[in-house]
């Protein structure tokens, strides 16, 4: 039998959840920590759409990249994802930013997807670096990421250089952006402000934006053949969902 503090266990042999940032909520948020799980629903966020899948097909745990909780909590009305598990005895765990610092997480899988050779952590940083099979223009980069992605929009940086090694960090990686510069010839994150990428620009840096979402939805969702293979007893389910943000094609 496979229980919620079995799975909660596993994620911190691999990603402990005492190496996340302080301003984070990872961990064990919602429901039993003692109770069997037979069903796993896994999702980049615990959103009410999620949580309300969760309920319907009869779940015992929602797993989730970002944290259901996240800061301070005033109420808890029906309707919402917190009230939808905790009345429908439902736990979650969220694995955050152990998971994206963590050997086997979030940027290693991103890495991954991207085919990057000798793949590397840089120190202090949530950064991975790592080399492309052949150099490519920015355009062709932007074009190869995009596809490797689903990006339905990115927006990257003007450069004559080619790229040959890149530094990724998904989701919220921007204010890193001076560091991958010291480590590659690109850096590739979800989320970066105009002025960030402006400064970049002005450095003659590559730099592309291609989304939060599209940076760590699938890289977070590569932990589920992990956990398949260690827990044969429970059904892990990706949450049909896409990209919230929608873009005018």
């Amino acid at each position: 039998m496979t229980t919620v503090k079995n799975i909660y266990d596993y994620i911190n042999s691999i990603a402990p959840f005492e190496t996340q940032e302080e301003w984070d909520n990872s961990g064990h948020l919602i429901g039993n920590f003692r109770k069997e799980v037979k069903k796993c629903v896994m999702a980049l966020d615990a959103t009410k759409e999620v949580c309300l899948f969760a309920k319907e097909i009869g779940a015992d745990l929602v797993l989730t990249h970002h944290p259901i909780i996240f800061g301070t909590i005033d109420s808890v009305k029906s309707g919402t994802a917190v009230y939808t598990l905790a009345s429908s005895d439902i736990a979650c765990i969220s694995a955050h930013t152990n998971f994206d610092l963590a050997h086997g997480g979030i940027n290693d899988n991103l890495a991954g997807i991207l085919g990057l050779k000798n793949a590397r952590h840089i120190d202090n940083s949530f950064l991975v670096a790592g080399e492309l099979e052949y150099e490519m223009s920015i355009y062709d980069f932007a074009e190869f990421v995009s596809d490797k992605l689903d990006c339905r929009g990115l927006r990257y940086t003007k450069t004559d250089e080619t790229i040959k090694t890149v530094a990724l960090g998904g989701g919220a990686c921007e204010d890193e952006w001076e560091i991958a510069m010291q480590n590659a010839d690109c850096f590739l994150t979800g989320d970066m402000k105009y002025h960030k990428m402006l400064d970049a620009a002005e450095e003659g840096f590559a730099v592309i934006s291609a989304g939060h979402f599209e940076t760590e939805n699938k890289a977070f969702l590569m932990l589920r053949e992990k956990l398949e293979k260690l827990f044969t007893d429970v059904d892990f389910i990706a949450a049909p969902r896409e990209n919230p943000i929608q873009t005018v094609d």
